[in-house]
């Protein structure tokens, strides 16, 4: 078979202006952090530095918490849903006009395709703004409270940490429906990837919503810890690894302050032999290679019907020879850079792990670039239940092969996890669908697609995936006080120092 070579297509970076070095945003303004601090932040393509970034202390963040408290009681939390909802909708325009701006920054900051950047990440960021400036100013008719009881509350102010794989997007499932529902924030984007939170910043200056209301502080594990600990904080939301995840229960154990945690997977992608295989192998593609496998929700273990498992793998393997890894930048990318290089050495060594477990390795043939931070599309067969490739959340692009020969035992592989996020069900039987969907712990079932996101749907897990839903109108209810209980905070004071 002959072999095409695609003349690259490269993005302009000149649409984005990178600043040399970043400060805070806090109180509607970008400052200098009290100590001083910095941290740069890297392309994973070049490991070029893109900037300075500033390192948020203690002090820094007791500073966002007051303006997040002082915007909730003065201007955000009296204001009407009605008016709520025009800031966030505009919010929402805004970021759609500056798409390109953002894209590019997303990929250039995070590694990932800018076809996935494009096309994926900022228009389903921009559709959660518009979506949750709708419910700004319908929640007392949502159902959350009985009908002729107190319309729901808002909590206060809501630190929100995310993690480094869909920075924008995850930004979007955390302020939107805070904002929609009266809360003000203070959010802690990840130190691998905080410059399009930083643009989202500029994006809250040019909206002109109340100084206070969404307050970004930047830094690594020390300032999301401060944010968790703060005691004037009704609330965390936190989207990352199950360790860290645990470790912030454990910190507000004993303390009223709300928590939601959506947190690691390693989900199956089950293929039936009545399948539809060339839309099966598309799925199982869009499953673990969109952005590179950093997906929570990523269908990193295959589980094929026996009858046809030869069959799916030759497919699959014949389709992964057309996928281009390269230059993010670049519109033909499929495949992009792993964001840091401590990620990197984390896939490889669990790939390593794989090989001496006993299972068979197979990446297509590609050249990787000297510099920067890559990993070829990887595929294991030969897996068993036993293997740690197959237990452990690997966020990375290599996928796990598995076999069963009825649903039964699908559902028992499938389950056999600590983690309970998502799932995937290929077949053509809709009774089968049902059935499976019933029986599988897994917060999210797709059938007969894969990684399908859309702001009217709660999306969150079971077991180690955390607890608590984003998106729909589930999500909103975590960000609401239901009855007459008080606010969490210890104080709602102003002004002056905790």
């Amino acid at each position: 078979m002959s072999k095409f070579e695609y003349a690259p297509a490269p993005e302009s970076r000149a649409v984005v202006d990178i600043a040399s070095s970043y400060g805070l945003f806090i109180g509607g303004e970008f400052v200098e952090p009290a100590e001083g601090g910095s941290f740069k932040t890297l392309n994973p393509a070049t490991e070029e530095s893109l900037a300075d970034v500033s390192q948020a202390g203690a002090a820094d963040v007791d500073r966002a918490v007051r303006a997040a408290r002082r915007a909730y009681q003065r201007v955000w939390g009296p204001m009407s849903g009605t008016e709520r909802g025009k800031y966030i909708f505009r919010i929402a325009r805004i970021m759609q006009e500056r798409a390109r701006e953002f894209a590019v920054l997303e990929t250039l900051d995070n590694g990932k395709p800018i076809k996935e950047s494009r096309d994926v990440d900022i228009p389903i960021a921009a559709a959660h703004f518009f979506y949750h400036a709708g419910w700004a100013d319908k929640l007392e008719y949502a159902g959350f409270t009985p009908a002729g009881s107190a319309a729901p509350k808002p909590l206060g102010v809501v630190g929100q940490i995310i993690p480094w794989n869909f920075p924008l997007l995850m930004l979007a499932w955390k302020i939107a429906p805070a904002l929609a529902t009266g809360n003000t924030v203070v959010l802690k984007p990840a130190e691998t990837t905080p410059l399009t939170a930083l643009l989202f910043a500029q994006v809250c200056q040019q909206a002109d919503l109340p100084p206070g209301v969404v307050n970004i502080v930047t830094g690594a594990g020390e300032t999301g810890r401060a944010l968790v600990e703060h005691p004037d904080v009704d609330k965390i939301a936190f989207t990352g690894s199950t360790g860290v995840g645990k470790g912030i229960a454990r910190s507000i154990a004993g303390t009223r302050k709300r928590l939601s945690l959506e947190l690691g997977g390693k989900a199956a992608n089950i293929v039936f032999d009545d399948a539809a295989m060339d839309q099966a192998v598309e799925g199982i593609v869009n499953g673990i290679f969109f952005n590179q496998g950093q997906v929570c929700c990523a269908g990193s273990r295959l589980l094929v019907q026996e009858s046809v498992a030869d069959d799916v793998v030759r497919r699959l393997k014949r389709r992964l020879q057309a996928l281009r890894v390269g230059d993010p930048l670049d519109k033909n990318t499929d495949v992009g850079a792993i964001n840091s290089a401590a990620q990197l050495a984390r896939i490889t060594e669990l790939a390593e792990v794989g090989v001496a477990e006993g299972a068979t390795r197979w990446s297509p043939e590609c050249t990787l670039p000297k510099n920067g931070f890559w990993f070829a599309p990887t595929v294991f067969t030969g897996v068993s239940q036993s293997h740690r490739i197959a237990q452990e959340e690997i966020f990375g692009p290599v996928l796990s092969v598995l076999t069963f020969r009825t649903p039964q035992e699908a559902v028992a592989k499938a389950n056999n996890t600590p983690y309970g996020l998502s799932a995937g069900i290929w077949t053509e039987k809709g009774s089968r669908i049902l059935w499976m969907a019933d029986q599988l712990r897994a917060g999210v079932v797709w059938a007969n697609t894969f990684n399908r996101f859309d702001p009217t749907s709660p999306f969150g897990g079971y077991k180690e995936s955390g607890y608590g839903r984003e998106g729909g109108r589930h999500g909103l209810e975590a960000y609401l006080r239901l009855d007459s209980a008080p606010s969490t905070a210890r104080s709602t004071r102003t002004g002056g120092s905790h």
